[in-house]
């Protein structure tokens, strides 16, 4: 036997033929339907708003300062799990995650007092969300693929939408037929129907079936798993914070989360109603929504793919803070014409951003850019809670929304702005953090 010969016995084989179908692409569809999955109790704090202010005698103020805890640790949350992943890995944290939100879920169908549901709904189910943020979908991708990087995180970004369109018809309907205790119980049973999917066909590396990364020239060895998760994820940050570009994103996005989620997600529902509108017809306009916002986010990957993605964002931003400040004089009793051009516009824009700012993450930050964009999806779900709170609040207040819709109009101009002075580097970063 030649030594040749005896060297490739001994070596072990740690790259295989790529299949037809890369595997990456059924990764990235487990990854798709689990975020499906838990895409119901996103869909559920703004049809709890008016029966939990009926059954408990509760202010707007006090359930938006819940949900506003949720949609706080919904983004503290995603950085440490980001520095998870690579600690135990995808599968182990989604499948822990998906658990704690269906306990958390679950536990509200027995409370009786505010605090309570501060602890089920907003601590709970808020970190196991957290868990569950867009930064999963971020590593997947960054892990997964080296090509079609921007079609892919748009694809799954938008499966938050379907998961929207899929669970807010049925969970509105629960509730204005049923009370919201049923609706609770199907978010708790939809994060556990995802968890054997999750453990059984998610793999947390190419490198764990042998294949290269889809797009890669070379196979891509599993990094060692990383300790200190927590430490690293706070080093990343203080990393991050010594850059002009982290400030511009996090800014930016806690504007979009602050219109997205924080705004309409959690206050279209309530408005609507203010106006006469059944919250059965108000909830479907938001699964319209979910609809077009599907479109919209897989076109904002395939255009940043091809476009500079800060002006993408800038336009993106420009766009929506127009249709917010529209919003006040469409709502009515009943569905017309303008208001759904206001569905379609909106809908094509309502996470369009994503695919954009986790490609400025990826260009500025490299290897460490998932967990950069967790940060960043932090700042997001901060505006998204101080609006959910501040919304509440000032319907109390002033008896409307009104200047909730025009604020955040202003803010989206803001946001516009920011985009375009955020500064280009090259397209493929050395690794590790730049240093602007």
């Amino acid at each position: 036997m030649t030594e040749t010969t005896a060297a490739a016995v001994q070596a072990p084989r740690t790259e295989k033929r790529p299949p037809r179908i890369h595997r990456a692409w059924f990764v990235a569809a487990v990854t798709f339907v689990t975020i499906i999955g838990a895409a119901a109790f996103r869909s559920l704090p703004g049809l709890l708003i008016d029966p939990l202010h009926q059954d408990f005698g509760w202010s707007r103020g006090t359930i938006g300062a819940a949900v506003s805890v949720n949609l706080a640790l919904y983004g503290l949350t995603a950085p440490f799990a980001a520095a998870l992943m690579d600690r135990f890995g995808i599968r182990r944290v989604v499948a822990v995650a998906l658990t704690v939100i269906a306990v958390g879920s679950g536990l509200t169908v027995w409370m009786t007092a505010a605090w309570q549901l501060m602890l089920y709904w907003g601590l709970l189910v808020g970190l196991g969300s957290g868990s569950m943020a867009l930064a999963f979908a971020a590593t997947v991708t960054n892990r997964w693929f080296t090509e079609r990087r921007g079609l892919v995180t748009g694809i799954l970004t938008a499966a938050s939408a379907s998961g929207q369109l899929i669970f807010l018809p049925l969970l509105s309907w629960m509730v204005e037929k049923h009370d919201w205790r049923p609706a609770a119980i199907t978010v708790a049973l939809a994060a556990l129907a995802v968890v054997p999917f999750v453990w059984l066909l998610l793999r947390d590396h190419p490198a764990d079936v042998g294949l290269k990364p889809y797009g890669a020239k070379e196979f891509v060895p599993k990094p060692a798993p990383v300790q200190g998760a927590a430490r690293r994820a706070v080093t990343v940050l203080f990393k991050a914070a010594r850059t002009g570009p982290f400030w511009l994103l996090a800014g930016t996005f806690a504007i979009c989360g602050a219109s997205t989620n924080g705004l309409v997600q959690t206050h279209f529902v309530p408005a609507a109603h203010d106006h006469g509108m059944p919250v059965t017809a108000a909830a479907s306009l938001l699964a319209v929504i979910g609809v077009f916002d599907v479109v919209g986010t897989i076109a904002s990957g395939w255009f940043t793919d091809r476009f500079e993605p800060r002006r993408l964002l800038a336009v993106y931003y420009a766009l929506r803070g127009i249709s917010l400040l529209f919003l006040p004089m469409l709502l009515a009793p009943s569905v017309h014409p303008p208001m759904l051009f206001f569905i379609v516009f909106y809908g094509l824009d309502w996470v369009a951003t994503v695919p954009p700012t986790v490609a400025l993450c990826r260009e500025q930050y490299g290897e460490d850019s998932a967990i950069v964009f967790g940060w960043v999806l932090a700042s997001h779900q901060v505006g998204a809670a101080l609006i959910a709170f501040l919304g509440g609040v000032a319907r109390d207040v002033f008896g409307t929304y009104d200047m909730v819709w025009y604020a955040s109009g202003a803010l989206c101009a803001a946001a516009a702005l920011m985009a375009l002075v955020i500064r280009r580097r090259p397209a493929v970063p050395a690794p590790g953090l730049a240093t602007a």
